[in-house]
């Protein structure tokens, strides 16, 4: 007659070897996703960039985000990065004398920082719930606070630092730039974009801003080039994905000299690809934004989950586990004790 610790002994013994079986299966890492063929996106280029911050104030405004201080005067809102209330944020590089600028001896440069719509995005595979999603169509990585349970996942998977908590409420929410979804229904695109005095922001088809980044990095610095400004539409095209129809707008573009660029693109292949690139005078790092590889961490980290859990193999390894501390401290009753003095042979 099996006792219970013949049962303990056996549940141990058969988690073990379901985790074994399990881990031992190898499990093929899968491919990072690629951009979709109409993904929306923005391209903002430094060396056009004044700092003026239109872009700040019109993102708070089309989400409705309050300000935020940093001054004791409280006068003015003055975000030092992103969070839960601000999206989109310029920064500003400096070095030496500051004498020129895009320059990264003795100059000064800016830099936008906000959600750069990851083509495999960490943080919708991080999510538990797809509180986080990314658009099949438009390509744009949303979120629902609907359905969002507070857990910070994409907080921590970001590479970029972007997903922000709003700690400061009770059913907290995360904050970040949706590429101002929700204005594309009355033909409007991202705020930052439509305000930027200079074109550094351009809203469009990340294709077509793709197309015209590369056309940037062939002028030769001092050379009179075109800029457009607002939405770059290719072909004058007025239609998008989702059945978007823009709102008709005047030509914005504008001639200027070009500036000395860094030979690359940031965005076209970093992680996998971006729906956000970006073009700059000084070397990327040094103006903060990281050096990734081409894959992005998403296809590996599944890759994991999919090898632990796959199987039960995690969870039977947390049984066992439990059950031989379980074990360990489990006092034997007397059928137990009555078993053990049987097959010793004691006698009182």
């Amino acid at each position: 007659m099996a006792t219970r610790r013949d049962f303990l002994k056996g549940v141990l013994a058969s988690s073990a070897a379901a985790t074994a079986i399990s881990v031992s299966v190898p499990v093929a890492a899968r491919e990072t996703r690629s951009r979709p063929p109409e993904a929306l996106g923005l391209l903002y280029d430094a060396n056009l960039c004044v700092g003026c911050k239109a872009c700040v104030a019109a993102c708070k405004t089309a989400n409705e985000n309050p300000p935020e201080f940093s001054t004791e005067d409280r006068l003015w809102d003055t975000p030092l990065d992103t969070s839960g209330y601000t999206f989109n944020i310029i920064k500003m590089y400096r070095n030496g004398t500051m004498e020129q600028k895009d320059a990264e001896i003795n100059g000064y440069a800016f830099m936008k920082t906000s959600c750069m719509h990851c083509a495999d995005p960490s943080c919708v595979s991080a999510c538990p719930v797809s509180a986080m999603t990314k658009n099949p169509v438009t390509g744009v990585v949303g979120y629902d606070a609907s359905i969002c349970i507070g857990c910070r996942y994409c907080v921590a998977a970001c590479p970029f630092g972007i997903p922000k908590y709003q700690y400061d409420q009770p059913a907290g929410k995360i904050g970040k730039c949706e590429l101002c979804r929700h204005r594309h229904k009355d033909g409007k695109y991202s705020a930052c974009a439509e305000v930027c005095p200079t074109g550094a922001t351009l809203f469009g088809r990340t294709e077509d801003l793709l197309v015209e980044a590369k056309r940037r990095l062939a002028l030769k610095p001092g050379e009179p080039a075109k800029f457009p400004r607002g939405h770059l539409r290719a072909a004058n095209l007025k239609s998008a994905p989702n059945g978007i129809q823009w709102k008709d707008e005047a030509d914005q573009s504008y001639e200027t000299p070009a500036g000395k660029y860094i030979q690359h693109v940031y965005g076209e292949k970093e992680y996998g690809g971006t729906q956000v690139l970006k073009l700059s005078g000084v070397p990327f790092v040094k103006v903060g934004m990281p050096d990734l590889p081409p894959e992005a961490a998403a296809s590996h980290s599944e890759t994991i989950q999919t090898m632990l859990y796959g199987g039960l193999a995690l969870p039977l390894a947390a049984l066992g586990a439990l059950t031989y501390v379980a074990k360990r401290n489990v006092v034997a009753d007397d059928s137990d004790e009555n078993a053990d003095n049987a097959k010793g042979g004691h006698h009182d």
